[in-house]
């Protein structure tokens, strides 16, 4: 088989993209909904075919290039955990999820792929949810596997699960194997981050990153409804403090030389991390720049899917349909 070509709907900020994209896919059309993202896209694509709509709203026939693709990869925004998950159509992201699954009808791809929340695997408030999907692909002839993977299995410097679901038709599915950890060692955050809270000349850098020993907790890119960024949840936080994080918000740059740390002393004088080491912790490339204000720069990141896990999937897929 010659190039591998995929369509990625609800795109974002391009982390699934990209891995893919080092795999050895080239996009033929990734499509989102939010201007910002779309935005990111082109600015760090610009050969990108990037259409700014709704998957709701997508009609592939307006857009031949998408049939008969090698892949269709969605990183969807994370569903539900609730008692109301099994009404499909009252939930935006669950109608998401339902609307990939029957573009797979019209662009009939030779593997789907999804990622989204672990307990999609096989958390029992799903399986209404699992029950569409797999009466659905069955139908197409595809066969299918669900599992989880851990984005520091995989060099991400963050601890960040993720269920996954891929799809393979039939003739392609026994040479696929899930991708195995590309590390044995988890990397830190301060191994991370330590090159960028120096990069103002901040004396005590190294000893900030000496004690940052472990992986972050996830990035949570928060609604876009809600107020500012901060770095998650109440553990979350706390997880933070530990490494003398104040996670409380972001800062506009990383320390100067005149910023004052004493360890061990109240969040209030501890660190900030910026969108662009938000960024780091997710595996982006530096020189991949994300567009908007602060806090739209920081839900990119923090909803995206870190490239090398996207570029791992994309090598088990390729194996697969090479096979």
């Amino acid at each position: 088989m010659g190039e591998l070509r995929f369509v990625d709907v609800c795109a974002g900020a391009g982390g699934l993209a990209l891995g893919l994209e080092r795999a050895g896919f080239r996009p033929v059309l990734l499509l989102d909904r939010k201007p910002v993202a779309c935005e990111t896209l082109r600015r760090n694509r610009p050969t990108w075919n990037v259409l700014e709509t709704d998957l709701l709203d997508f009609d592939p026939a307006e857009h031949q290039e998408t049939y008969d693709v090698d892949l269709l990869s969605a990183g969807l925004p994370r569903v539900k955990s609730s008692a109301t998950v099994a009404r499909v159509g009252t939930e935006d992201e669950l109608r998401l999820l339902e609307a990939t699954v029957l573009l797979a009808h019209a662009v009939r791809p030779r593997a789907l792929l999804i990622e989204n929340v672990p307990g999609l695997v096989d958390s029992p408030q799903f399986e209404t949810v699992r029950e569409f999907i797999h009466k659905e692909l069955e139908h197409l002839g595809y066969r299918f596997r669900w599992f989880v993977l851990n984005a520091a299995d995989f060099g991400v410097p963050q601890v960040r699960k993720q269920g996954v679901l891929v799809a393979l038709q039939d003739r392609y599915f026994d040479a696929f194997r899930p991708p195995l950890p590309t590390v044995g060692t988890h990397v830190p955050v301060g191994r991370a981050l330590r090159d960028s809270m120096g990069a103002r000349g901040w004396p005590c850098a190294d000893a900030w990153a000496a004690q940052a020993l472990s992986v972050a907790p996830t990035l949570v890119g928060g609604s876009d409804n809600r107020g500012g960024a901060d770095l998650g949840p109440t553990g979350s936080k706390k997880a933070w403090a530990r490494m003398e994080v104040n996670g409380g918000a972001l800062a506009d740059e990383v320390p100067g030389p005149g910023f004052d740390w004493t360890p061990g002393g109240p969040v209030s004088g501890m660190v900030k991390l910026t969108d662009g080491q938000a960024a780091l912790l997710q595996a982006f490339p530096p020189e991949w720049r994300f567009v908007g204000r602060k806090t739209a720069r920081y839900r990119q990141v923090g909803h995206a899917s870190p490239p090398p896990v996207g570029e791992a999937l994309g090598q088990a897929i390729k194996i697969a349909l090479n096979a």
